[in-house]
């Protein structure tokens, strides 16, 4: 077995008056135990981890069986018995769950009854990559896991956690600092100063405040960094300091990649991840490939008939999560995909994935002619009408097409209430126009789906 990465002996305690070895009480302690954990199982064999997997999946089944009627649906469909959910061929009988599915669910996805040690419980409110909004339930547990795999990612890459970091993200309300980073790292480490970037920013404004911190590590989306880029690249500029970028949120091209790493001069480290799920696969230190994080899921990639991609093939992305005892994510069809790659050189044991594919979304272009990331206000939309599927076209600075699939046709009210919902969180009156799907709008010609896709500026390149 591997030497224990160093940087899990750096951890500071909870008990007063202990400096060292550290101890922790409650959550922390539960999160150290775990971060130790992972760092033994990810060198485990690869026949080990699934075996590990599975004996997890078929607790998980038993409960799920017993307390979630739409589970217990799906296995009577497939004439299974949840003791048999014990191996890949048995969970392969087993339909994929689609986010139409758990439109359709409604409550009778959720469990009725969960474990003591899982509460408390949240509500994830998300559209994915496929403009599908969708709702879920995580609990304690997959909290835990979440908070667990982001400080892996950060070990992975030998992060300073003394250094500052900026974070620009869908879900900060304004701009703001604090004097650390924020859960997951302040349970357990001393950090750096922390900067809050609302991605709606526009990015003339994010350059000056980044300028202005000047972080070592950055948190970002693609699509805004490759703006970023841009926007730094004319000006002749660069972030003294910057050693490390870390995207999550949509595909990372190869391209945004290499204009960043040249304007920016630090590595792009990239995550792929879910709200549904947490943290799906983390980019290898060593190689570049996307480990699959095989202790928290199952992650399956399959051909159109449903069959397992062998090296080398791309195919849709299905992902079980072994740990939510509150919903049932067992064979979750996310609507991405991805290329299977051989062993990882780097020794792990845990699956690889050579590229993840389908996550790709578009700034907006605002009439005063700054761009950032389209809030569209999808959390709202199923409050106000029976929105399946969305997805926005900008036509011109001031128009915007919103293509809808609904359960039924939309009374002028709904499609009033709508609007304004769309307006309130783009931040600006445009002109909406409306179109309608009988049954699902179409991807692009790459086969991607974008539910955001400007047609006025595009997206900057290289």
């Amino acid at each position: 077995m591997r030497p224990i990465d160093r940087t899990l002996l750096g951890m500071r305690g909870s008990v007063p008056g202990i400096a060292w070895p550290p101890l922790h009480g409650g959550t922390r302690a539960s999160l150290a135990s775990l971060l130790f954990q992972l760092d033994a199982t990810q060198w485990l064999a690869p026949e080990e981890i699934e075996r590990g997997q599975f004996a997890q999946l078929k607790l998980l089944a038993v409960h799920l069986d017993a307390h979630s009627p739409h589970f217990r649906a799906r296995l009577k469909a497939a004439g299974l018995q949840p003791s048999e959910l014990a191996s890949p061929e048995a969970l392969r009988a087993l339909a994929p769950l689609t986010r139409r599915d758990l439109q359709a669910a409604g409550r009778s996805l959720f469990c009725t009854a969960v474990p003591k040690g899982h509460f408390p419980l949240g509500e994830v409110k998300t559209s994915g990559s496929t403009g599908e909004p969708v709702v879920v339930k995580r609990s304690a547990v997959t909290h835990l896991f979440w908070m667990a795999l982001t400080l892996r990612d950060h070990f992975w890459h030998c992060r300073n956690f003394t250094l500052g970091l900026s974070a620009i993200r869908a879900t900060v309300p304004e701009h703001r600092e604090s004097e650390g980073w924020g859960a997951p790292f302040d349970l357990l480490y001393a950090t750096g100063r922390g900067q809050h970037i609302p991605i709606t920013t526009p990015i003339a404004q994010q350059v000056g405040l980044l300028k202005s911190f000047r972080p070592g590590l950055l948190l970002i989306y693609p699509s805004n960094l490759a703006a970023l880029a841009n926007a730094f690249g004319q000006a002749g500029e660069r972030l003294d300091g910057l050693s490390h970028i870390r995207t999550i949120g949509e595909t990372l091209s190869p391209a945004v990649r290499a204009l960043a790493e040249t304007i920016f001069g630090a590595p792009v480290e990239d995550v792929y991840s879910s709200q549904e799920l947490g943290s799906i696969a983390i980019q290898c230190p060593e190689s570049g490939l996307y480990h699959a994080m095989a202790e928290s899921l199952i992650v399956e990639v399959l051909d159109d008939r449903g069959a397992p991609c062998a090296v080398g093939g791309v195919g849709r992305l299905v992902v079980t999560d072994l740990h939510n005892f509150a919903t049932p994510l067992v064979r979750y069809d996310l609507g991405d995909y991805a290329e299977v790659a051989g062993r990882c050189p780097c020794g792990r044991g845990l699956p690889a994935l050579k590229r993840v594919l389908g996550r790709e979304r578009n700034l907006i272009l605002m009439p005063d002619g700054t761009r950032h990331w389209p809030l569209v206000g999808f959390a709202e939309f199923r409050s106000v009408a029976p929105v399946v599927q969305y997805q926005m076209i900008q036509e011109a600075r001031e128009g915007i097409e919103v293509r809808l699939v609904t359960e039924r046709a939309l009374t002028h009210g709904e499609e009033d209430a709508l609007r304004r919902v769309i307006q309130a969180a783009l931040g600006h009156p445009f002109a909406l126009r409306f179109s309608y799907y009988a049954d699902r709008i179409p991807s692009g010609p790459n086969g991607k789906f974008e539910e955001f896709v400007c047609r006025v500026d595009q997206e900057p390149t290289v």
